[in-house]
């Protein structure tokens, strides 16, 4: 197999999640693909929001937001939610939401809702980088196996870029940390 040269502005395929926070009194979502968990213990997850974005002025004002886990059947929604800014248009009413511990606003139809502690903030050339800690996690029974979210009842959006297109998640492929062992008893 052999490689060619491509751009360095890669993009790997990204899950989708809603970015939720209070500004000015409402409720506001963004979705963002730049996400991944940070931190084990305590638990912590970390996303970049563009420096001009009006959920960025929002964490950094209240110290605390959600990201929330949205399903496949929402695709529309959510783009919805990035197409707009909310500066100029009230998204509070877009998803039913109850407040977390904190005040940050959960999305009651997501399958799974995390509430972020912000913990640090690091600026980088463009973006944020936003690492919260999780205070606390809501999900749908109907999504759980064994007390954990199972990923194909999640049914979890993803997202592709430059070509700017979302995909599901498809059937599991192997099993992690567990695969390996027959290649690791051939060398």
């Amino acid at each position: 197999m052999s490689q060619v040269r491509i751009d360095p502005q890669v993009h790997l395929p990204m899950p989708v999640v809603l970015v939720g926070v209070m500004v000015e009194g409402k409720a506001n979502f963004m979705p963002a693909g730049w996400v991944c968990r940070a931190n084990y213990t305590p638990p912590m997850l970390a996303v970049g929001i563009g420096h001009g974005k009006w959920t960025a002025k929002g964490i950094k004002e209240a110290g605390a937001f959600s990201v929330n886990v949205p399903a496949t059947a929402a695709v529309e929604t959510v783009d919805y939610c990035g197409i707009v800014t909310g500066r100029s248009t009230d998204k509070s009413a877009v998803f039913p939401t109850h407040a977390g511990d904190l005040g940050a606003p959960l999305i009651s139809d997501c399958p799974l809702a995390l509430e972020c502690r912000l913990h640090d903030a690091l600026e980088l050339p463009s973006n944020f980088l936003f690492i919260g800690e999780i205070i606390g996690a809501w999900a749908e029974e109907s999504i759980l196996k064994d007390g954990a979210p199972d990923p194909q009842k999640l049914d979890p959006l993803f997202l592709t870029m430059p070509d700017n297109t979302y995909w599901k998640l498809g059937p599991a492929l192997a099993k992690a940390w567990a695969c390996g062992k027959a290649v690791k008893d051939r060398l």
